[in-house]
């Protein structure tokens, strides 16, 4: 076949675009999934009081952080039942794409094997504010141990959580409701995880965390104010809680 010039030089400049064009592509395709989510994080299929921590717990930039996307397997670990907040979006942003999200309820066997969560099937595993399982019960590490099971090499353990004050050691049962962020690192990488990125989207400044009921004190649980109208709105004031959010993956 007789290659002429011009067929020479159109064939050359796909090729030195190809790059600029698929990342073009790409960005379309993010545009599009941060446009799908944004409807349902602010869907009123979500109650007013889901919808009203969407200022503290910034779903979208959360998501988008941990690349979640409608083709992955979705495992949420402990995302308070039928209600549980990032639950009510997941759930419907996988029901009708390719993907799967699995709920892993507090009444599973985890960490022990879940029936429904296979080793090495998940693309993603999400923690949100559920780190009960770091401190009760079976001792921490099993629960990372399990974590890691269940992902696939390459796959992505996503955790936010209630930041603690690193020159206060850690309480081994958090009885203040807060997790240093060293303590979570030393255990998933014990577990075998890599940190590959983290990032301040859940930071909130203006939390001591020196509380009279710890993370409790502030809302929405604001346990101890109903009686102490000052106490409430000092709470109120703060807002939610300082969190770490970390992305780990699974070599």
């Amino acid at each position: 076949m007789k290659i002429t010039l011009r067929t020479f030089v159109i064939a050359t400049t796909l090729h030195l675009l190809a790059p600029a064009l698929s990342q073009a592509a790409e960005q379309v395709s993010d545009a599009a999934l941060s446009e799908q989510l944004n409807i349902l994080i602010n869907s009123e299929t979500r109650s007013e009081e889901l919808r009203a921590r969407n200022r503290y717990r910034h779903p979208l930039e959360t998501l988008m952080f941990f690349e979640v996307r409608p083709e992955q397997t979705v495992v949420e670990i402990w995302p308070g039942g039928q209600g549980g907040w990032y639950r009510s979006i997941l759930e419907p942003f996988f029901v009708s794409g390719p993907g799967t999200y699995i709920p892993v309820l507090d009444a599973s066997a985890f960490p022990d094997p879940v029936a429904e969560v296979a080793d090495g099937v998940a693309d993603r595993v999400l923690v949100f504010r559920a780190h009960g399982f770091l401190i009760y019960d079976n001792p921490a590490q099993e629960y990372y141990d399990a974590i890691f099971r269940m992902l696939k090499p390459g796959g992505i353990f996503g955790i936010v959580d209630h930041r603690g004050n690193e020159s206060v050691p850690q309480d081994p049962r958090a009885v203040d409701g807060y997790v240093n962020q060293s303590h979570v690192v030393m255990l998933a990488e014990r577990a075998g995880f890599e940190l590959v990125d983290q990032a301040e989207i859940n930071a909130n400044p203006l939390d001591s965390k020196n509380h009279p009921d710890g993370v409790y004190s502030l809302p929405p649980t604001l346990r101890g104010t109903t009686l102490n109208r000052d106490l409430r709105e000092r709470m109120l004031g703060i807002g939610e809680s300082d969190r770490m959010t970390l992305k780990f993956r699974k070599p």
